[in-house]
């Protein structure tokens, strides 16, 4: 006798980023291959699934959907409920998105880079995509940079206006075929286009011929705009010094290193060396900018000026075809460094690039598809096997991550007023926006807004608490002060420490160490070397930097000098200071310094702070490595170059000398625990008064101020765990650390650190896709705000 089969109808709902990669072409694969009757569709929640077959055929199917989503793909919810009733279909079927945004939930996909398929599909001279520009599929190429909303559809993208041709239109409705519902396919005869222009606005050629024009132009050492995903890219030859110094001098970008795009793997070996783990994040679909050590003895000898005086280059791959073509008519590396006005959004347009940079630029090759949010290069390193990320755009943003459940009010977070990222939380989604950049200009704060509006429309959201920083002249406090919702503030340094908290879901308390130039603190001074014990819902300081003076104020933060005389004056006179004869002062007229320590003394125009980066300043100033602070991280930049050559064989083949020994004491000041940072730097001026400063010798006291403070943490962390054990009893805390903060970003003393407590049995937070620089801020508020009401 047969057993009747048990017939399921159900109805699947899944969440997460499953919009534009190509995972309802996929449903239907599986769905077919299981024999199973049923549709798939789009709607501003995900993607919704209805399935009708045997019990057993049912569940195989959802349980392959879930264990093997597209590569692009993510799950961040799965619900699945049975019907008491059927509409029959006969047959699996894709039917037309639910063009509705209300209650919108869908995680944004990010641009990824071309896949492998389509660039063999551009080398290949019987496809009609051959050396095609704009060649994707549903694997890869443009989705946030096109969105205008919800459901990522053709029609709500900026190729709305591109008609597809019969063989586009053939791909893209055929489930089987890898561009099927790939939204920006488009090809030679239907898709956009290339130009060049001049900087009078003239084309002067389109498609190959406007390519054969920036390629010429290129290997004659001019300087071009290239449009790209997120904007435009001011590139040139990276081998032709001339025309680096140019674009210097043109952009008035003196000192800051300039990224590098290479043809491949095998070019980039020839400039940098690096482990497994950095050459895989090089080749991965996020493309990302990567931070690797030049190699000793180039191949491929990159200009000097590109990143002078340090010993790390940000390499990345070409992550559109355009860039891939480029790179083959070339076949030299190239300097590709963001299209803006310093301090500004990259620009998007070609009118204007013109408007903006037609005296940097000797030509601009452009496209006609629009963009319609300008997003960065994401920049990232490697530490210790984990990658870190510096800035957060392409390929990595928007951040988005799933909660375990949803939360009862709408949450926006305004972030910080430097490398600022603005962030959202509704129902049981998180959203963290690319990085926007400092808020110093009204461009900036306008790209500001366009974000922070379009994440609202796009989602319909309300926002029912807005969280900000204390300060209370940050452009992004005043923004989120003007909505009509309950407002809370949140202290930087705490907020720093919540981001780590909020990346990793941890509501528990963490001893966090928050190291950076500057955030206001609870007692209106500047703050910037915190270690704080805290949870989701407060801080207690632990630790801090024993205060010192910015002569001048702000004018210190550009003049290191002031930053290193204000702690040589906390041990010796003026008069001391100038018989030092110190290296670091030739050329520096006594009288100066002179009156530098009577305002010190008076302590006229100096604000006190206990900031991390400004000590690193004064160190790299000291050691003769910096003058003007030409740009942001240059002191630690350099620090940990010199640092890098301890132990290091020298011209001779001799081996350097051994790191110098410094020590930061925890000392007792004003009720409270802090670290002597006027030892510490008495410690390095003994050591650069006792002989002559050569490079061995500058390298191992670099070496030593880095070690110092490495081990200045590992003996807090002890110290604070030990404590808490001998008095939590059953209640013993958890250890656990957060590493965060600009300073941070400093390889060397993140890698010290993290090594050097996990040896002790510590385990450190992993900052896993946020950068631990300012652009976590807006997370950290966020996810106070989500865990506390007003």
């Amino acid at each position: 006798m047969a057993v009747a089969t048990t017939i399921r109808h159900c109805e699947v709902k899944i969440q997460g980023i499953v919009q534009g990669v190509g995972f309802r072409p996929f449903v239907y694969r599986v769905a077919k291959g299981f024999e199973l009757d049923g549709t798939v569709l789009n709607n501003a929640q995900g993607v919704t699934i209805h399935l009708h077959g045997s019990a057993a055929s049912v569940e195989a199917c959802v349980a392959e959907i879930i264990a093997n989503p597209p590569p692009l793909a993510r799950i961040d919810g799965c619900t699945v409920e049975d019907l008491a009733q059927w509409l029959p279909v006969d047959g699996f079927h894709i039917i037309g998105s639910d063009e509705s945004s209300a209650g919108a939930t869908v995680a944004l996909s990010p641009d990824m880079a071309t896949c492998e398929d389509c660039l063999a599909d551009m080398a290949d001279p019987a496809s009609r995509f051959y050396r095609y520009p704009f060649t994707n599929c549903t694997n890869c190429g443009p989705r946030y940079s096109i969105i205008r909303h919800l459901p990522y559809d053709r029609q709500a993208t900026s190729m709305a206006g591109f008609a597809m041709c019969p063989d586009c239109a053939r791909a893209y409705h055929d489930p089987l075929d890898r561009r099927y519902h790939a939204q920006p396919i488009s090809c030679h005869h239907c898709g956009p286009q290339l130009r060049y222009l001049t900087v009078d606005g003239a084309v002067t050629g389109s498609e190959e011929a406007a390519l054969s024009e920036a390629i010429t132009a290129l290997s004659q050492g001019k300087i071009i705009a290239v449009k790209g995903l997120g904007g435009f890219h001011l590139m040139c030859d990276a081998t032709n010094d001339a025309a680096v110094q140019l674009l210097r001098a043109r952009k008035q970008r003196p000192a800051k290193p300039l990224a590098v795009m290479v043809k491949d793997e095998a070019m980039a070996r020839q400039i940098v060396v690096g482990n497994s783990d950095e050459w895989r994040t090089l080749g991965s679909a996020r493309r990302p900018i990567v931070l690797m050590q030049k190699q000793p003895h180039p191949v491929c000898a990159v200009a000097d000026s590109v990143a002078p005086d340090i010993d790390t280059l940000g390499l990345f791959l070409p992550y559109t075809p355009l860039h891939t073509l480029l790179l083959e008519g070339l076949a030299t590396p190239l300097v590709a460094t963001s299209a803006n006005i310093s301090g500004e959004p990259i620009l998007t347009d070609y009118e204007s690039v013109i408007g903006q940079l037609a005296q940097v630029v000797d030509g601009i090759l452009d496209h006609d598809r629009p963009i319609e949010h300008p997003c960065d290069d994401s920049v990232v390193q490697v530490i210790n096997g984990q990658e870190m990320v510096l800035r957060l755009g392409r390929g990595y943003a928007p951040l988005s991550f799933s909660l375990p459940e949803p939360v009862d009010r709408t949450v926006y977070a305004a972030g910080a007023q430097q490398k600022n990222s603005l962030a959202v939380a509704f129902e049981r989604q998180v959203l963290v926006s690319p990085y926007i950049g400092d808020l110093y200009t009204l461009a900036s704060e306008q790209h500001y807004r366009q974000v922070s509006d379009f994440l609202i429309h796009c989602y319909g959201l309300t926002p029912e608490v807005a969280v900000h920083d204390l300060h209370p002249d940050y452009a992004s406090t005043q923004i989120a002060q003007a909505f009509p919702a309950a407002h809370l503030a949140v202290q930087h340094h705490y907020a720093h420490i919540l981001g780590q908290l909020a990346i990793n879901q941890r509501t528990a308390p963490v001893l966090g160490f928050a190291f950076d130039g500057t955030g206001l603190g609870d007692d209106g001074s500047v703050w910037g070397s915190e270690a704080m014990v805290a949870d989701v819902h407060g801080y207690r300081r632990v630790a801090s930097l024993k205060p010192f003076f910015l002569i001048g104020g702000d004018s210190a933060v550009k003049d290191p000098t002031r930053l290193m005389l204000a702690l040589l004056f906390e041990r010796f006179s003026a008069d001391e200071v100038v018989a030092m004869e110190l290296e670091a002062l030739d050329g520096v007229d006594p009288r100066w310094i002179r009156n530098l320590h009577r305002l010190w003394a008076s302590k006229a125009a100096c604000v006190a702070c206990s900031s991390m980066g400004r000590l690193f300043d004064a160190v790299a100033r000291l050691l003769g490595l910096v003058g003007q602070t030409q740009f942001e991280g240059e002191a630690g930049m350099k620090l940990s170059a010199r640092a890098a050559l301890v132990g290091a064989a020298d011209g001779n083949g001799q081996c350097e000398e051994a790191r110098a020994a410094f020590e930061l004491p925890l000392v007792a000041f004003e009720g409270r625990e802090v670290w002597d940072t006027q030892a510490l730097f008495g410690q390095i001026v003994a050591a650069v008064n006792a002989e002559p400063l050569s490079h061995a010798r500058t390298a191992s006291i670099a070496l030593g101020f880095i070690q110092a403070l490495a081990d200045a943490v590992c003996q807090l962390s002890v110290a604070h765990y030990s404590q808490a054990k001998r008095a939590g009893g059953e209640k013993e805390e958890q250890p656990c650390i957060a590493l965060c903060g600009g300073v941070f970003q400093n390889k060397l003393l993140y890698a010290l650190c993290q090594q050097q407590l996990i040896a002790l049995g510590l385990p450190v937070l992993p900052c896993r896709q946020l950068p631990v620089n300012d652009a976590s801020i807006a997370l950290g508020q966020l996810w106070y705000g989500i865990h506390n009401e007003q």
